[in-house]
């Protein structure tokens, strides 16, 4: 019994083994120093936990950008706009993708900053992510609460998405506005033999909405396409559906639009993902990247859990598996509400590298 504090002593003080020579010693901002945004951003990279991760992908996030930013070895080559015409290949070619929530958020203003400025190459997003933009150049959308409830917002017309609030107004406007488009559209499709896909659809839209303040407008404008293979799931398959009773005919062909983006990945020197959330948009830019063995970067933001053997949640690793990330990559997922860590991300890395339009 006169050895158990020698025990307890040895089990609780057991010696270490050295720390490996490039460890990274734990340190979070000093705000003795007054206010420094850079300083505080750039010490999230020694911080841990999801502040870490935050650090990485900045870094992730700049790499990608510095490697589009190298000059191509082969200059002159190019992969087919929308209208036919070339969109040069950057030596990383570099895909968003988001879900329509992001665009229900401020996060639209971000997209936009990178769409405007031309700082990606190929957008994926849902068909709320297409619609909701549209709307907010007609109507806005406002502040709301998570608490507020369903049967009273529902007896008010008003919609909610989390704490945010659309009124049902601002979806009839949009009824009321791209009805006559889809007019046109069939018009164009029975007399000029034009075949619709969801891209060039997004672009018409762009094209038609003719307001800066939208996302799409700015795609439209530096011929960036924008992917939304479930382009029917909200109030554009709605509209559709009521087309399809009022005028019949028009047809937006899915098939022409896989091809067109698989392709674009084997033209491709380097790829780059940063996706927001999961879902459609994710899965869709990770399998696209499988038809190349893989994107040399990858950024995730998103909440989702692995546990369910869900897409959303699944660790990057789980797609390196697949193919669809490198296996020499070395990719970040941030679990974290992408309206906190998307323009912080922009801000230390695109703001920083890229000029910009005013």
């Amino acid at each position: 019994m006169t050895d158990i504090p020698q025990m307890v002593k040895d089990a609780i003080l057991m010696a270490s083994d050295p720390v490996p020579e490039d460890s990274v010693e734990v340190r979070g901002y000093d705000f003795g120093n007054d206010v420094n945004y850079r300083a505080l951003l750039d010490s999230y990279r020694t911080s841990g936990f999801q502040a870490a991760h935050f650090g990485r992908a900045v870094d992730e996030v700049n790499e990608m950008i510095k490697k589009k930013l190298e000059p191509i070895p082969e200059p002159g080559n190019g992969v087919r706009n929308l209208d036919g015409g070339e969109r040069p290949i950057d030596n990383c070619t570099i895909f968003l993708g988001f879900t329509s929530n992001m665009i229900s958020s401020g996060v639209r203003e971000s997209i936009k900053y990178l769409l405007k400025n031309n700082m990606v190459d190929y957008v994926v997003t849902t068909a709320g992510g297409i619609e909701e933009d549209l709307m907010k150049c007609m109507a806005p959308s406002y502040l709301g609460d998570f608490s507020l409830r369903g049967a009273e917002l529902r007896k008010k017309g008003i919609n909610r998405i989390g704490n945010l609030i659309v009124p049902n107004n601002n979806y009839c406007n949009f009824e009321q506005w791209i009805l006559p488009i889809w007019d046109k559209m069939l018009q164009e499709q029975s007399m000029l033999g034009t075949k619709w896909t969801p891209s060039k659809v997004i672009a018409r839209l762009g094209k038609e909405i003719n307001n800066p303040d939208s996302v799409w407008y700015w795609a439209y404008k530096n011929n960036i396409p924008v992917f939304s293979p479930a382009l029917t799931d909200g109030a554009i398959g709605d509209t559709l559906y009521f087309q399809s009773y009022k005028n019949p005919g028009l047809v937006i062909d899915i098939v022409e639009d896989i091809k067109r983006m698989n392709n674009t990945v084997l033209h491709a020197k380097h790829t780059g993902m940063i996706i927001l959330g999961g879902g459609l948009s994710k899965h869709h830019i990770c399998n696209t990247n499988a038809m190349r063995n893989g994107a040399d970067f990858s950024v995730f933001v998103n909440t989702g859990q692995e546990f369910d053997g869900s897409d959303t949640g699944a660790r990057p690793d789980e797609a390196v598996s697949w193919g669809k990330i490198k296996s020499t990559a070395s990719p970040v997922k941030v679990y974290a509400d992408a309206t906190i860590v998307f323009p912080l991300l922009v801000a230390e890395t695109f703001a920083r590298n890229f000029k910009t339009s005013k």
